[in-house]
């Protein structure tokens, strides 16, 4: 089992924490998630988590601040299940330290747990996040080729005007009556404050 104090958190570019993150997170996926900071996580040279922090898809950055610029969100956090106790949120801290040191104008870090995974925000709250609420109800849609489960917002992403690739591969299977629509749960929202 790996130890916190063993685990190295190491600034990177998105691309090099890309592959790790699709096969080892539960989304699967980096499609449409804007990154402003990426770390992978090492140990013994080897990557065994990786962190993505980047801004809120949608507006709700407003509920936090009065600036967009001030508000980040950790998109995506992923370790494998060696890394022991702790390890989750002493790289959260040194995420967050590196962060404060080179970004002045953040002044709040957003996260939500997704009870559609069964997460309810534990490392938030071992991180000093302080719960702010829950999510407005939204919708998902389960591919029946894959049992793989889709926010509603995977179908609407676009870049440069035009639906990405893997969007119009979704809405190719939401015309084709492969895609079921459901009622996801709302997510536990963790906001920290520099």
């Amino acid at each position: 089992m790996i130890r916190p104090k063993e685990l190295s958190v190491v600034v990177c570019d998105r691309k090099e924490i890309k592959r790790f993150i699709e096969e080892h997170h539960y989304s699967k996926s980096i499609n449409g998630v804007k990154s402003s900071f990426c770390f992978k996580v090492l140990f013994n040279s080897e990557i065994v988590g990786a962190v993505l922090f980047g801004q809120l898809s949608t507006t709700a950055w407003k509920k936090f601040s009065n600036s967009e610029e001030e508000v980040l969100e950790l998109r995506r956090l992923v370790l494998l299940d060696e890394a022991g106790k702790n390890c989750e949120s002493r790289v959260i801290s040194q995420c967050l330290k590196y962060i404060k040191k080179t970004d002045r104008t953040i002044k709040c870090i957003v996260s939500y747990a997704d009870p559609n995974y069964g997460h309810t925000g534990v490392i938030y709250k071992a991180s000093n996040f302080k719960f702010v609420g829950m999510s407005g109800k939204d919708k998902g849609f389960i591919d029946k080729e894959t049992g793989r489960l889709y926010h509603s917002r995977a179908l609407r992403t676009k870049y440069k005007g035009d639906y990405k690739p893997f969007v119009k591969k979704l809405r190719e299977k939401l015309y084709a009556g492969l895609l079921d629509p459901i009622q996801l749960k709302p997510k536990y929202c963790y906001v920290y404050y520099y």
